[in-house]
């Protein structure tokens, strides 16, 4: 972090803080939020925790989810935007674009607080006056625990902080199997595991907690709405918004799916396509040096990692979604083909 003598300076007195992540939270946004809540409290900040939309079930069991105040919720609406003004300092993690707290984008830019923000994506705006930013980490929550520890406090990690922590890391390298899984990963997470978290447990909370509903939902789009097409080395899936109604399903429920795209022999790029009322929104996955970022920049207005991004379209539908992402994959043919496995 730049002037991190500064930032040590105004953390060390407390304050009102509000800490919030990007829209439909995952395991790194919702964990690195928790973790560092819990962090500041022992530094006796005031803190609130405001994600700007619900996210998974299985992940309600960190420690003090129950705190979290979901912007969404208009009955708390009215407090979450006095919480925003009054903050004097707002924590921005797992983002670095404000576009993506969606309805939250504006109270925040507004805010007179000082904006901190920690960050592992690409392209990030120059919104906040601190900033710990580093697309070489494999999660948000890697930077929050770097940087307890750059801070000096590691005496204050404990193993409620450090779960919330390690659910953000195993995640977002999908279970240690990204490129991103480099030797500091593995020896912040022996530091995890020394000071005493469980993590077969987070596993099993994050991975094994689904509904029959959701493996019924996921049986359908694997066996009904998966396209292979060898000649580009891609796979994808399309959900409508009747089928999401049918399976009942529920926030969290299409998370992981895309993946199974890359399980079939050969495919480089895989991506699951979701009519939401909202917007078709779209998450990208690919292997080795395929960037599948400049696909979601370029085309549909995201971003994201070099294997891991999303997007989105409005106003055009479903169908001509996947008729615009089959359109332009002959323009990346060849460096697809030319990916080794």
């Amino acid at each position: 972090m730049q002037n991190l003598e500064a930032f040590r300076e105004l953390i060390n007195t407390p304050k009102k803080i509000v800490i919030t992540t990007h829209f439909k939270p995952d395991a790194d946004a919702l964990g690195s939020s928790l973790g560092l809540a819990r962090y500041l409290k022992k530094k006796g900040h005031q803190i609130t925790v405001i994600t700007p939309s619900d996210y998974p079930k299985f992940l309600f069991w960190m420690p003090n989810n129950e705190e979290v105040i979901n912007y969404e919720d208009y009955k708390l609406r009215a407090k979450s935007n006095k919480l925003i003004a009054e903050a004097e300092v707002i924590f921005c993690l797992d983002f670095s674009a404000l576009s993506r707290i969606e309805s939250m984008t504006e109270p925040v830019r507004q805010s007179q607080a000082i904006k901190v923000m920690i960050d592992h994506h690409t392209f990030p705006e120059d919104f906040a006056q601190f900033s710990y930013h580093d697309t070489n980490a494999a999660a948000t929550a890697q930077l929050i625990f770097q940087l307890i520890v750059l801070l000096g406090d590691e005496a204050l990690l404990d193993v409620a902080i450090c779960e919330c922590l390690y659910a953000g890391i195993m995640t977002d390298t999908g279970s240690f199997r990204h490129p991103s899984t480099t030797p500091a990963v593995h020896r912040i997470v022996a530091d995890i595991m020394e000071i005493g978290v469980n993590t077969n447990l987070i596993h099993r909370r994050i991975y094994d907690s689904t509904t029959a509903e959701r493996l019924n939902f996921l049986g359908y789009v694997l066996s009904e709405k998966l396209v292979v097409l060898p000649e580009y080395r891609v796979a994808y899936f399309t959900v409508t918004e009747e089928e999401l109604k049918r399976f009942n399903s529920q926030t969290g429920d299409t998370e992981g799916i895309v993946n199974y795209g890359l399980q079939i022999e050969g495919m480089v790029m895989s991506a699951i396509i979701v009519d939401r009322p909202e917007a078709v929104k779209m998450s990208f996955r690919s292997v080795e040096e395929f960037a599948v970022n400049k696909i979601a920049s370029k085309y549909f207005s995201g971003g994201g990692h070099k294997n891991a991004s999303g997007g989105k379209t409005t106003g055009i539908g479903l169908d001509a979604t996947v008729e615009k992402f089959i359109s332009i994959l002959p323009e990346y043919q060849s460096e697809l083909l030319a990916v080794p496995l």
